[in-house]
């Protein structure tokens, strides 16, 4: 496949839809159904991508930009890891933001540096740093002053992007790349055998996959409720940085150590869930993930809360919100954060399992990611869709 620059523009109206058959349609463009995009023209397969919106808003411009990789276990660790590579392959080929910048992960007691400790253990000292208290306040800006820090870890295989750009200038870059073809502004009614029904008039592919994350409810909804998909929605707002602040890499705290697999795993864990439990139960339950990282402005994205249910009620909770700065601020030892921008993230979850992998026909696969982790593996479910090694689970 042949690079062309990107174009800066917003996606222009709808194009007609394609003549003829492609070798794939994808239903979706958000990160999943980009990255199987970029994957099948990167093999010389010819595809349509069809999405509803005028541009991606939904899970992947909502998020932190933290591709999560060390936090993985297991089939997921692997997962993570091609998902990385295929990201800087990405970014190399599209021009899109994005930095081996790690994850700083800050311990505030000894029961959270203990999991720090136990995963370098297991993972090794190069894959889990561990710093001091001080190396861990000058990197969150605090200079000398570390105040309850205790020590922390340096994850530098995760990777960052910036959550606004990175789908948008894929598709933005996909759409001029010969082969491809990214259709806006079309509903996709229904989906069968070689062909997808839209608003705008059926379009032919061999194969079909369908992305749409959350939304699997509307085309698939009984294997939706099979798959016990609800939608998770997330508190989130964009601050301005303290002045001192500069670091890309994603910052996380002792809430997201609860919360990611390669943390909970360890022998320490239940102690860190019964400590936050005795100092911060209102973070609990609200379902806090405190964490934060900063876009290429110099700006910085704070969050995040967690709620469940089969419809994202719009309603924001200002006292949650103000819970969510003010521990942010606590970490970064500012006396208050001044929010610029708030808005309500959402992603598919389930109980039954972090990936819905289901060939619904002959030919047609539904893909959605239901962990909250659609951005860590989106290239990794497309490399390892076209290997034909990512087996339906249903």
């Amino acid at each position: 496949m042949s690079i062309t620059s990107a174009p800066s523009s917003a996606p222009s109206p709808a194009a007609d839809l394609p003549g003829g058959r492609s070798d794939l349609v994808i239903v979706g463009a958000g990160i999943v159904g980009l990255a199987h995009a970029f994957e099948a023209a990167r093999r010389g397969l010819t595809v349509t991508v069809i999405e509803r919106d005028w541009q991606p808003v939904g899970a992947s411009v909502r998020n932190f930009g933290h591709c999560c990789i060390t936090a993985q276990r297991d089939d997921l660790l692997e997962l993570a890891y091609r998902s990385r590579s295929g990201w800087l392959e990405a970014a190399k080929s599209s021009g899109l933001w994005a930095r081996e910048a790690g994850a700083l992960v800050v311990a505030r007691s000894t029961t959270e540096l203990a999991v720090l400790e136990e995963l370098r253990a297991e993972r090794g000292a190069d894959t889990v740093r561990l710093r001091t208290a001080e190396e861990v306040a000058d990197e969150l800006g605090r200079g000398a002053e570390s105040g309850d820090i205790v020590g922390g870890a340096f994850l530098p295989d995760d990777l960052r992007v910036n959550p606004r750009e990175a789908a948008p200038d894929l598709a933005a870059w996909l759409s001029i790349q010969p082969g491809v073809t990214v259709v806006w502004g079309t509903n996709v009614t229904g989906v069968e055998e070689g062909i997808v029904h839209t608003s705008r008039g059926p379009v032919h592919g061999d194969r079909v996959l369908v992305c749409v994350g959350h939304d699997l409810d509307r085309l698939y909804p009984t294997a939706a409720e099979e798959h016990g998909i609800e939608r998770c929605r997330l508190t989130m707002a964009r601050v301005t940085a303290p002045d001192a602040f500069r670091t890309d890499a994603a910052v996380l705290t002792a809430t997201s150590m609860l919360r990611y697999d390669a943390f909970t795993a360890t022998p320490s864990s239940p102690r860190l869930r019964e400590e936050v439990l005795g100092h911060s139960p209102e973070l609990l339950d609200v379902v806090a993930n405190i964490m934060f990282t900063r876009l290429p402005d110099g700006t910085v994205l704070v969050g995040d809360s967690h709620a469940y249910g089969r419809t994202a009620i719009p309603f924001e909770d200002e006292a949650t919100s103000r819970l969510l700065i003010d521990a942010a601020a606590g970490v970064l030892g500012a006396d208050e954060l001044q929010v610029t921008e708030r808005w309500q993230g959402v992603y598919a979850s389930s109980a039954r399992g972090p990936l819905l992998v289901r060939d619904m026909a002959p030919g047609v696969r539904a893909i959605s990611v239901t962990s909250g982790i659609g951005m860590t593996l989106s290239f990794g479910l497309a490399a390892a869709t076209f290997d034909e090694s990512l087996a339906a689970t249903a």
